[in-house]
């Protein structure tokens, strides 16, 4: 079996310029990942957003948050894709950061408020203000310097291990979708 080797922080590092780059007002949807059960991950071509059920066939209305129920403001997790590349060169392994919706846009805040929209193909999903962090499997599967790189305070201040979501307009997504922000004007 062979042993998976993690970037270092100084490797990380190294490669936060790539992220930086990612685009700022159109974006591409690179990867739509479905968890329909515990560590199961689905690769989906074509996926349906939905009000209630977020990707439709995933688990997030099943998991707890640590206020009990699911959060109905953290039904989509999205992750930058060039932030994903750095941390898991091997592309076989991306899904297993456990967000549905990998994407080729900058999530800083400053490029993406909250409550900013996302038109993803015959979608809307609105970046809500409930904060995303690496958790135990992220450090497991890419690494403590992964998991201390993304939520270092630079790191949470740009939000490089990604952001929560929610679906405000149902409708087909698909790999390769441009995504078009609108950001709030309040």
């Amino acid at each position: 079996m062979s042993t998976i080797e993690h970037l270092t922080a100084d490797k990380l590092n190294a490669g936060l310029a790539d992220v930086l780059a990612a685009p700022v007002d159109d974006g591409t949807l690179e990867l739509i990942v479905r968890r329909p059960g515990v560590d199961v991950r689905e690769v989906l071509v074509e996926g349906e957003l939905d009000i209630t059920d977020g990707l439709v066939g995933d688990n997030w209305n099943q998991k707890p948050t640590s206020m009990g129920a699911p959060h109905p403001d953290m039904q989509l997790t999205l992750i930058n894709s060039r932030l994903l590349a750095l941390v898991c060169p091997d592309p076989t392994r991306r899904p297993l950061a456990g967000d549905q919706l990998v994407v080729d846009l900058s999530l800083a805040p400053d490029d993406l408020p909250v409550w900013s929209r996302l038109r993803i193909g015959e979608a809307v999903v609105e970046v809500t203000d409930q904060p995303h962090t690496g958790c135990a499997k992220f450090t497991q599967r890419f690494g403590l310097d992964a998991h201390r790189f993304v939520n270092s305070e630079s790191g949470r201040a740009m939000n490089l291990r990604g952001i929560n979501t929610r679906v405000v307009v149902p409708g087909t997504i698909r790999t390769g979708d441009r995504i078009t922000v609108e950001r709030p004007t309040s």
